[in-house]
């Protein structure tokens, strides 16, 4: 079964946002730059204008999420800053960095707390997606999921990132299992990738293989 991620709350990451622009800090990422919650001995929230972020698991470096759009980041931190993830950016991006304490001031005085639980609501909501993708499932469906995924990014995007990468980043399926998989889909005619492992095309895939 194809699964869904949650919606976006769009309405409440532009009303956070406009708060918190004024009191923040601009920064010029360069590509593969990590980012950590810290800045100064401060907790910091971060917010992307422009570029391509990926949150990702410090533990291990899985890689939880890229994000495209203008997104804010770290409300969890903000509250319970457990620092289990990092930020880093995928191509050159335009960021906002402002003191967490100092934008929580803000949203008390601005009686927005119901939009931060809307974002924070949606970034666990993420997190239960993906993990459905992943957790207890098999190779190809977790192949498959992660396929569907990509399709759907913006054809530069996806020309910037093999599927082999792609996959193995966010899922630490061994390299051998992922093109196994890719060379039966090829084969069957379902999918089409150009020389060296970018996805140009996604047939109907079927539901096993």
């Amino acid at each position: 079964m194809l699964i869904l991620p949650p919606v976006r709350p769009e309405e409440s990451i532009s009303r956070l946002t406009a708060i918190i622009e004024p009191l923040a800090e601009r920064l010029t990422v360069a590509p593969r730059k990590r980012m950590t919650w810290r800045y100064k001995g401060h907790q910091q929230m971060y917010l992307l204008q422009e570029g391509e972020l990926s949150v990702i698991r410090a533990s291990d470096g899985l890689l939880i999420v890229t994000v495209y759009e203008p997104h804010l980041f770290g409300i969890a931190e903000m509250i319970q800053p457990t620092h289990g993830h990092i930020l880093r950016a995928e191509a050159a991006s335009t960021m906002l960095r402002v003191d967490a304490q100092l934008a929580t001031k803000r949203f008390r005085e601005e009686g927005v707390w119901e939009d931060v639980a809307a974002l924070l609501s949606y970034h666990t909501a993420y997190l239960i997606y993906r993990d459905a993708q992943v957790v207890q499932q098999r190779t190809y469906s977790v192949i498959r999921n992660h396929l569907h995924e990509m399709i759907l990014l913006p054809e530069e995007t996806r020309m910037r990132t093999t599927i082999l990468d792609y996959i193995q980043g966010r899922t630490l399926l061994s390299r051998s299992s992922i093109l196994n998989v890719l060379s039966a889909l090829k084969q069957g005619n379902y999918i089409v990738f150009k020389r060296g492992g970018y996805l140009m095309e996604l047939g109907n895939l079927p539901e096993s293989f």
